[in-house]
């Protein structure tokens, strides 16, 4: 059974509209609050994975699907290694050890590398949660004529 372009109701629609910039906000406050409460790359990954797929509840999950672009949703997930590797060799190349960021020439440093940690750690869970309720809950026919 192929789902519909768009939700039937308009208060689901309505609802979505209105609520998916303040879920994205609270996605984005719980990942860059990781460092000092709460939270983190993980849980706000996640977060921002389920304003998507509100978005996909609201409009339909072919009508999402055909928005999400697969070229972006690959560097998206490549992203969280590629920044943990370069952070971690970033000490290294200060003249310090694997890991340590009190060796970097910025100020707060520490702060500032687990907080592009988190980042790339967010972006990835993210985007394997969205790739992940796509393709559970599209077919083989609806993902080729994408």
């Amino acid at each position: 059974m192929s789902s519909p372009a768009r939700t039937d109701s308009p208060v689901v629609t309505a609802t979505v509209r209105v609520l998916a910039p303040f879920v994205l906000t609270f996605a984005l406050f719980t990942l860059f609050h990781g460092t000092s409460s709460v939270g983190g790359g993980f849980q706000g990954g996640v977060v921002a994975a389920t304003t998507v797929i509100m978005l996909a509840f609201g409009f339909g999950v072919p009508t999402t699907a055909a928005w999400l672009l697969e070229n972006r949703l690959l560097v998206l997930v490549v992203i969280g290694p590629v920044v943990f590797g370069v952070v971690a060799l970033a000490g290294i190349a200060a003249g310090g050890a694997f890991l340590q960021f009190d060796t970097l020439p910025i100020p707060k440093a520490s702060v500032y590398a687990t907080e592009a940690i988190e980042l790339g750690i967010g972006a990835t869970v993210g985007t394997v949660v969205i790739v992940l309720f796509v393709a559970l809950s599209t077919t083989v026919e609806e993902r080729k004529r994408q």
